[in-house]
């Protein structure tokens, strides 16, 4: 907001269909006068610049989907996804190609991983506080059934999958916000303005 209270409001010339010599030295006065008055200063009345970057930090602990931790640069409004991978509980085992449904858990070389998905998306108040919404999907095997592929047997691992929702405030000067998920998760954000 800029305070407009200092700006000069007269010297307006009257219109007219002649000009005359002394309406033209009349306003050669009035510009000369508004010249010798410096512009007032601009007050800043709030310094919340809502568009800047956004510099955030989620770490995650968790007895299901382990330990990890991510810094991330992106700007108010914008939407932001990673993926944490790791070795699953009891290590990692080989997959069959065949298996069915097991995208998520399997990495390029073949073997289960378990897998963290996080999207986070932040919108910045007048207030200069956060808005969040983060979105949390985990998946890791667990232990293998029989499952006939084509008249095949595979001893297969299915997907523990979970997924939740949060929305929440925070501050943006560097302040941790804790947020339990439902199956004991604890993730802790904290944001900073660039």
């Amino acid at each position: 907001m800029i305070d407009r209270s200092g700006f000069i409001q007269g010297c307006r010339p009257k219109q007219g269909r002649v000009i005359s010599a002394n309406a033209v030295m009349a306003l050669w006065a009035c510009v000369a006068v508004s010249a010798a008055h410096a512009t007032p200063s601009i007050k800043v009345l709030s310094e919340v610049a809502n568009d800047g970057p956004i510099k955030y930090t989620v770490k995650m602990a968790s007895k299901n989907w382990g330990s990890a931790q991510e810094t991330r640069t992106i700007r108010s409004g914008q939407t932001d996804d990673f993926t944490w991978q790791s070795k699953p509980a009891g290590g990692s085992q080989n997959v069959p190609d065949a298996c069915p449904g097991v995208e998520a858990i399997r990495n390029a070389s073949g073997t289960t991983v378990r897998q963290v998905k996080i999207r986070f998306a932040a919108v910045i108040a007048n207030s200069g506080d956060a808005d969040v919404q983060l979105s949390f999907q985990g998946h890791a095997p667990r232990a293998t059934t029989a499952v006939t592929v084509d008249g095949k047997k595979l001893q297969c691992p299915t997907d523990n999958f979970f997924s939740q929702l949060v929305h929440f405030t925070m501050p943006t000067g560097g302040a941790e916000k804790s947020v339990t998920l439902s199956d004991g998760t604890k993730l802790t954000v904290s944001a900073s303005r660039k």
